[in-house]
C-alpha cells in the first residue's frame, strides 16, 4: 500500500509550553498583556513521513530544533495535523519569523480535527477518544501539567517522557489517517502529482464504476476505489458532445 503514496505527506505534532502571567485569583481571571510574563513557545516536535518508518523530534534545547522542522516542512507536499491549521503551524510559523527565517515552501494542510467534526459524530473529538472508539491506540500516560514545569526545569526523566508523550501522538496520528483517509477532508489529489486515472487519496489504481455523478453540464462515471473506499468521480464525460447542449438548456430550465 505505501508504494502507492507520491504525495509525501508528513506528520506533525508540537508540544509547547504554557503563558506566564501575575494574577490575583483563579475564577473568572482575563489576563491583560502587562500581565504577562513569558509569552510560551514550542517545547518540542516529533514528526515523521507518512508510510515511512523513521520518526523525527526536536526539543527547544537543541540548536538545530527549528532549522531541522523547517526542512522537512519546506519538502512536504502535505502536512497531516491534529487541529494543526488553528494550533501547530501557526505555532511554529511565529517561531520561524521571530527567528528571521523565511517561509518553507507551500504545502496543503490536512487537519483530522476538521474530518472528526465534519463527517462524524463522536462525543468528544479529543484525539485520545477518538482514537480508542476506534481501537488504534492510546496517548501515553504522564503526570499532568507538573510534566511541563519539570522538562522547563530540565529533569531527564520528564524529557523522555516528553519525547515518548510527542512521538505517540504522531503514531495515533498516522493511524488514524489511515483509518479514515477515504473520509478524509482537503485531501490533496494525487492525479495532480504525477498520476492519473488512480484513487485521489490513496493512489490505489484498482477503481470500481459504481453508478453515474451528475453535475449541471455533464454525466461522469462515477468510482470507488478498492483499497481505501475513496469516492470519486472519472475525468470524462459520458455523455457525447453532439447532444451535451440539451444538457445545458435543460439544466437551465
Amino acid at each position: 500500500m505505501n508504494r502507492r503514496i507520491t504525495i509525501k505527506i508528513l506528520a506533525l505534532d508540537i508540544e509547547t509550553l504554557y503563558l506566564t502571567a501575575g494574577v490575583w485569583g483563579v475564577w473568572g481571571v482575563n489576563v491583560g498583556l502587562e500581565q504577562l510574563f513569558d509569552n510560551g513557545k514550542v517545547l518540542c516536535w516529533a514528526a515523521k513521513w507518512i508510510g515511512k518508518r523513521d520518526m523525527f523530534y526536536g526539543e527547544h534545547r537543541d540548536l538545530d530544533f527549528l532549522q531541522r522542522i523547517h526542512a522537512l516542512l519546506d519538502e512536504a507536499d502535505a502536512v497531516l495535523t491534529y487541529n494543526g491549521k488553528r494550533f501547530d503551524v501557526p505555532m511554529l510559523n511565529r517561531e520561524f519569523l521571530k527567528a528571521g527565517m523565511s517561509p518553507p515552501s507551500p504545502y496543503k494542510q490536512i487537519d483530522l480535527l476538521e474530518t472528526m467534526k465534519k463527517q462524524f459524530k463522536f462525543p468528544s473529538n479529543k484525539l485520545q477518544h477518538v482514537s480508542s472508539e476506534l481501537g488504534i491506540g492510546s496517548k501515553t500516560k504522564h503526570e499532568g501539567f507538573s510534566l511541563w514545569t519539570k522538562c522547563e526545569a530540565g529533569d531527564p526523566k520528564a524529557w523522555e517522557l516528553m519525547e515518548r508523550y510527542n512521538k505517540q501522538d504522531v503514531r495515533l496520528l498516522e493511524k488514524l489517517y489511515n483509518k479514515t483517509k477515504a473520509w478524509t477532508v482537503g485531501h490533496p489529489n494525487q492525479n495532480t502529482h504525477g498520476k492519473n486515472g488512480v484513487c485521489p487519496v490513496c493512489g490505489g489504481k484498482h477503481l470500481q464504476s459504481r453508478g453515474t455523478y451528475k453535475t449541471a453540464t455533464g454525466i461522469y462515471p462515477r468510482l470507488q476505489c478498492v483499497s481505501c473506499g475513496k469516492w470519486s468521480r472519472g475525468r470524462f464525460t459520458l455523455v457525447e458532445k453532439t447532444i451535451r447542449p440539451n444538457i445545458l438548456v435543460e439544466a437551465a430550465i
